[in-house]
Formats: structure tokens, C-alpha cells, sequence
């Protein structure tokens, strides 16, 4: 046991295990994927327990922002700062209390009031918030004027401006203004550039993420892949396609949201990754892909999984070897037995999550020519 960092902690609903020491943590952690993947030896990554999150969702009060109570989703803890979020973050959040002293907050069950969250991105190369409002107020116009005053005053390099309805608990919307700056945000992985949506999924801890993509990319490297193919699923902006495209003879990214797929073609040309060809296309919609043998499979679903329809066409078009991250360990318990006829050949830990129960987890599946079952 140890005494919690954070003066929230225990009242705010987020970390869950700052009463923790971190080494008891992370073997915490490693006895729970060694559990699910039955491999003694687990390879355990991770840096720093505190001021590691580039991204925060703040929901707005009357007089600032804050987290949801703890057990109680209707309740705002308000939160001066946050020690698992990076420096800038933190940063950034003073300068949205400083401003936003007293605001029109969006109340859920009434479904009445304007501002709803103030969503704080803090990459490595940029930095952004986005001010959701309830698209149904009649202050919002006001607010919107708000968010243009506080741009010229705040230190953030994009400003954004999101609308939905009252009804709709969410932070994402086509339906967006940029008050300052533009649309995207830029990370550096491996040497190389990745541009994504300030509204878009993208690694909440960087550090972390090029720990992931170096193992990944390490991983791959031990197998003839010079004349083979590479899947990348749930590719997002096409991070893992890109990166380990130098070691493919062609590279096929497949993802369901287009937006995140155009993004994913500027990725390619930013890169010169010439031989990566992005598509808009559902996962569980595998058997529309001609694809050449050998074939590697790199797959990063949500933390719904993976649509049972791609598990199987993997399986039918006999990959060589499947990487699976998942971020949700009972989930990939789940799901790992659909993988017939291959073995689990190693699992690795990612601490991307400190101070919660959340982690990363990096499976390595090879075909078994003999069709054992994992």
C-alpha cells in the first residue's frame, strides 16, 4: 500500500489504483496476462507512473471543469489539475479554468445547457482543445463567441469547436468549427510522422506507444517477410502499416472510418510509404480483400474486440503470423481460442494505463502447421 498522488483520488471516478505501489501494478497486471495467454514468461514495458496522459476529456460545471463522481455519472468532481496527465496538459487545463469561470453547463438529464466538455490533446508536436456544446441551446452562439475569445488568449495551438445534441453524450461530431489552427495533430513514431483528427482515436500515452510500436516492428523483423504481404486492421490512421512497411514487399491498411483512411493516405506520402495501399473498409468484410500469400496480419481492435467474421477469414486465408493488440484482456480470453490452428508463440505487457487496472497486451500468433488449437 501507498498514499495516493492525486487529493481526488477515491472521490473522482478515473484512476482506481494510486493506493498501490507501482511494482505491485505492473506484477498485478503481468499475472493477469499471463493468466488469459497461459505463457510464463510475459515481457512487461513501462516509464513513467505519473504525468504520462496526453489527453483528457473535462465535463464542464457551473464554475469550471472536472471528472464524473465516483459511482455516480451525474456528479462533477471539479479538478484543478491532474497528476497522470503530462505537463502541458495540465497546463492547458489551468488556462480553460482561468477563463471558463462560470459557464452555461450542459446538464444531461435536463438536457438543458451549452457547454458540455473541453477535450485537452497534448501530443509531442501539437496541441489542441476541443469545446463540445449542445448544439439545441439557444446560448449557443454565445458560447461559441466564448471559445473565439478564449483562442486568442490561450497557449494551445488549435482550437476547435464541436456541436451535438442535448441528448447525445458524446465528444465527436461531423458537425465541427476550427476556431484556431486546423483539424490535425501530429505525433512522431519510430522516425517517422503521423497526422490524426484532433477529434479522432489516437494512443493517449506517447511514450508508451513508441515502446509498443518498437516491439511490434522487433517482432516482425525475425520472419522472412521481404516478399510477403502485411494486413494492418482497425488501422486508425495506418501507424503500424507505415511503420512496418520497409520490411514488406506491400501493405494493405483497412479501416472503417474514412476520415481516419484519408488521414491514413497522407500518412503514406508523408512517410514515402509508396508501397501501402489504404482502404475504407469494415473488418468484419475481410473476404472483399484479395490477398497474395505469405500473409502477416497486424490487428488493434477497440475494446469490443474483434468482429468473430475477420477472426475466421484470418484464420481461412492462413496467415503466418497474426500480431493482436488488444486493450482489453478478457475480451482477447475470449477470442483466442476462434484462432485455430495456431500457436501463441509470446505476450508482452504495455503499462500505457498507470494507476488504473487498463493495459496494453501484444499476442504473437503463428500458424501451426500440425493445426493445433491456442
Amino acid at each position: 500500500m501507498t498514499e495516493p498522488v492525486c487529493p481526488y483520488f477515491g472521490t473522482c471516478g478515473g484512476c482506481s489504483c494510486q493506493h498501490i505501489s507501482y511494482d505491485i501494478q505492473l506484477e498485478n497486471k503481468r499475472k493477469i496476462v499471463r493468466d488469459i495467454t497461459g505463457i510464463e514468461e510475459i515481457k512487461v514495458f513501462s516509464d513513467q507512473p505519473f504525468g504520462y496522459r496526453n489527453r483528457m476529456d473535462f465535463i464542464f460545471h457551473p464554475k469550471g471543469v472536472g471528472f464524473r463522481k465516483n459511482g455516480k455519472w451525474n456528479q462533477i468532481i471539479d479538478i484543478e489539475q491532474c497528476p497522470i496527465s503530462n505537463p502541458a496538459l495540465n497546463k492547458l487545463l489551468l488556462e480553460v479554468r482561468s477563463f471558463f469561470k462560470q459557464v452555461d453547463a450542459c446538464d444531461m438529464r435536463k438536457r438543458s445547457g451549452t457547454f458540455k466538455y473541453a477535450i485537452i490533446r497534448t501530443p509531442g508536436h501539437s496541441s489542441s482543445i476541443s469545446f463540445v456544446l449542445n448544439e439545441d441551446s439557444s446560448r449557443c452562439t454565445e458560447a461559441t463567441e466564448q471559445v473565439e475569445l478564449f483562442a486568442k488568449k490561450t497557449s494551445a495551438e488549435n482550437i476547435m469547436v464541436t456541436y451535438l445534441p442535448a441528448d447525445k453524450d458524446d465528444s465527436t461530431s461531423t458537425e465541427f468549427y476550427v476556431v484556431k489552427g486546423g483539424e490535425l495533430l501530429k505525433e512522431t513514431f519510430c522516425g517517422k510522422t503521423f497526422y490524426y483528427h484532433i477529434q479522432g482515436f489516437f494512443q493517449n500515452n506517447s511514450a508508451m506507444a513508441e515502446k509498443m510500436h518498437e516491439y511490434v516492428h522487433d517482432l516482425l523483423k525475425q520472419y522472412p517477410t521481404s516478399n510477403a504481404h502485411l494486413l494492418d486492421v482497425y488501422a486508425g490512421v495506418g501507424t503500424f502499416g507505415i511503420i512496418n512497411a520497409s520490411l514488406f514487399k506491400d501493405v494493405t491498411v483497412i479501416e472503417s472510418f474514412a476520415p481516419a483512411v484519408e488521414v491514413a493516405k497522407k500518412n503514406r506520402e508523408e512517410n514515402n510509404a509508396a508501397n501501402v495501399l489504404a482502404k475504407v473498409l469494415d473488418a468484419k468484410q475481410l473476404k472483399k480483400l484479395r490477398l497474395q500469400k505469405p500473409l502477416y496480419v497486424i490487428t488493434d481492435p477497440p475494446r469490443t474486440g474483434m468482429h468473430m467474421d475477420a477472426i475466421d477469414e484470418m484464420v481461412e486465408k492462413e496467415a503466418e503470423v497474426i500480431i493482436y493488440i488488444s486493450c482489453n484482456p478478457q475480451q482477447l480470453k475470449k477470442e483466442l481460442p476462434r484462432f485455430t490452428g495456431y500457436r501463441l508463440k509470446s505476450a508482452a505487457l504495455f503499462d500505457f494505463f498507470p494507476q488504473t487496472n487498463h493495459m496494453e497486451i501484444v499476442v504473437e500468433l503463428v500458424r501451426n502447421k500440425e493445426n493445433s488449437i491456442v
